[in-house]
């Protein structure tokens, strides 16, 4: 047995591992992120090539190594004589033996002749080397200097415009949603996304689950009929705030199951710190991005919230806006700065106003913006060193505020159309760049668009065009993934459009568009079991045919409208009932003894021989025709004599 052993171990290692298994035939990762290539416009010109940046994508591992090979120099050149310069020189003699000196060429091949750095001295020797005019009788050994080229002022501007180095040469699409998405979410390892939308739903899509079709597993609907104005995730990623049209946040888990709700105040109670929660609808909120048990949220009642995730029956804190008078102005936008110390507040009368966190603060203001715009604020960002805010408003305008000097913004930018309540502003990992998106207008001809500004110049980068029929709400800029995130949609569609580069990006996109679907085999297939229970409940009955359906609608006489039939037998008023009439004061009189009926208690014997009397004594109708012929009735006597008594 053991020879038999080793001679099976013999020849199996004569033939490899993979001997007898059937490779899988893998299309490569360029021509898979070549299907989700942008369109580059064509005909771009110098003059606009800040709206089309150069793509550097490519997905092939050598292909990138190859690149990065070729732009360093070679440190062990060629020494030889070069395939240019190998013919031996003629000596001058006419007979072209080449008997003269042959010169050992060291280094690359020889410029090409006119070129100014490559001289010849009077022996013949060839200098090559960076200059030829510094020393004769030295011997330049290295590669030559490199021609003066004309594009050196383009080739300046190119860099300038690749040193942002936005993902932006591909792009995927999550679909799902029926509406314009309006909300979005994505957790801080760049493995989960929430998208919700105007059609009341929220969809969670997983990277690490999902495949080419970019489906997602999960779909909630917070509260029936309204819409989804805001999500976040908690610092830990393992909870989110899902904000809606009602006057209620929820709290969902990682996985979506519902983990609880706040409450809702009174909306009868005059004064709003009295009141244990919200009374109108939410429009935004976001979570504490240092601390995972606080969360804030602004409301349409005019204030802004801080509740404690462990308790959803009351609120922390009340912050009530300054008002120049009083009343309820709605906070249309809310916001944390990034080490959780201050909130700013958006409110519907155009201002802009931040509170710092410290012991005994209340509702008055630390900064106050007054007339920042001259409409609703959608979006509001705080820089990560928290010296510079970003607003973004339905005037159109996005403006740059320095914080140490309020009285007036550094940068408006305007002509960007803004429809949607939610629409926000991004920054980029660096905050070099800050971003946001536009809506479409009815004349407008660019579409839903991505601009991008540079924060030291305040000056635009690019535009970016997403849809040519869709505003663009939401938007961000993942620092780990390096991809873009921009929601987009209008009544009829909705879905998140997510802008990567193949060299630039990692993981996120490039590992769902890799992964292609299953196929189906037969052990997928499951009949689904019929259970057959009579007893059931009516929720969980089969529906009933068609044809049984029409039967029992012919029998009810009210869904098939049967014509009412004559009555037959005793009633009264043409109808038979309880009340033994069919008006309801007729039913009232003979309760209160107004109407009294003995006629259907009597004998109808005993009713009709009371007046046997009087027949007989004035005939009317039958007895008088035959009162002369009419025999005299004769009795049988009875013998019994209690019957004569």
């Amino acid at each position: 047995m053991e020879d038999e052993e080793e001679i099976f171990d013999g020849v199996r290692a004569q033939f490899p591992l993979t001997f007898g298994k059937q490779s899988k035939s893998q299309i490569p990762l360029e021509q898979i992120h070549n299907t989700t290539r942008r369109p580059t416009p064509p005909n771009t010109t110098s003059a606009d090539k800040s709206n089309a940046f150069p793509s550097l994508s490519s997905s092939s591992k050598a292909w990138l190594d190859s690149l990065r090979a070729s732009k360093t120099p070679n440190p062990n050149p060629t020494i030889g004589p070069s395939p240019l310069l190998s013919k031996p020189r003629d000596d001058g003699d006419g007979d072209g033996d080449g008997d003269g000196d042959v010169d050992v060429i060291i280094g690359p091949p020889r410029p090409p002749p006119g070129f100014s750095n490559a001289a010849e001295d009077d022996d013949g020797k060839v200098m090559v080397g960076p200059s030829g005019d510094d020393d004769d009788d030295s011997v330049m050994i290295g590669p030559p200097r490199p021609p003066p080229s004309q594009d050196s002022d383009s080739e300046e501007e190119e860099e300038e415009e690749n040193r942002y180095r936005i993902p932006m040469s591909n792009e995927i699409v999550l679909k799902g949603h029926s509406k314009i998405v309006s909300a979005l979410a994505v957790d801080h390892t760049g493995s989960r996304v929430l998208s919700g939308s105007y059609d009341y739903t929220v969809r969670m899509y997983d990277f690490q689950g999902m495949n080419s079709r970019l489906q997602s597993f999960r779909q909630l609907e917070p509260f029936e009929g309204h819409q989804v104005r805001n999500l976040s995730w908690s610092p830990t990623a393992d909870r989110f705030l899902c904000v809606t049209g009602s006057a209620q946040a929820k709290i969902y888990d990682r996985d979506g199951l519902t983990l609880g709700e706040f409450v809702k105040g009174d909306m009868y109670i005059r004064d709003l710190k009295n009141t244990k929660g919200h009374i109108s609808g939410l429009t935004g909120g976001e979570w504490h991005p240092k601390t995972k048990e606080t969360i804030l949220t602004s409301s349409e009642d005019g204030s802004l919230r801080i509740w404690d995730v462990n308790d959803f029956k009351s609120q922390k804190q009340v912050i009530k806006p300054k008002l120049a008078r009083p009343g309820r102005i709605p906070v249309t936008a809310c916001a944390w700065d990034c080490e959780g110390k201050c909130i700013a507040g958006g409110i519907g009368d155009g201002s802009i106003q931040i509170w710092n966190l410290k012991p005994g603060w209340g509702s008055r203001p630390d900064v106050y913006l007054e007339k920042a715009h001259s409409d609703d604020i959608t979006g509001l960002k705080f820089s990560s060193d928290g010296r510079f805010l970003l607003s973004r408003s339905f005037d159109g305008s996005l403006k740059v505020w320095d914080l140490r000097k309020t009285k007036d913004s550094l940068r408006a930018f305007e002509d960007l159309p803004n429809h949607y309540a939610q629409t926000n502003i991004a920054f980029s990992p660096d905050e070099k760049l800050f971003l946001t998106g536009t809506s479409v207008e009815r004349e407008s001809t660019t579409g839903g668009l991505l601009c991008f500004y540079d924060r030291e110049k305040l000056d635009l980068v690019s535009r970016v065009g997403i849809s040519p029929t869709c505003s663009v709400v939401h938007c961000m800029w993942h620092p780990k993934l390096n991809q873009i995130f921009a929601t987009s949609g209008d009544k009829s569609q909705g879905g998140t459009h997510i802008l990567y580069d193949p060299t630039l990006s990692e993981r996120g996109a490039l590992v769902c568009v890799a992964r292609a679907p299953r196929k189906k085999s037969v052990d997928d297939f499951e009949a689904q079991p019929v259970i057959h229970n009579p007893h059931a409940l009516p929720l969980f009955r089969d529906q009933p045919s068609r044809k049984r359906q029409r039967e029992k609608i012919l029998k009810d006489p009210i869904k098939s409208r049967k014509p009412e039939l004559p009555i037959t037998g005793p009633g009264h008023g043409g109808r038979v009932g309880a009340s033994k009439g069919s008006l309801l004061t007729q039913y009232l009189l003979k309760q209160g003894g107004m109407i009294k009926e003995t006629w259907m208690e009597e004998d109808p014997r005993e009713a009709i021989l009371k007046y046997a009397d009087v027949a007989a004594k004035d005939p009317k109708y039958i007895a008088p025709a035959y009162s002369q012929t009419q025999p005299e009735p004769v009795f049988a006597k009875s013998d019994s004599e209690d019957e004569e008594k």
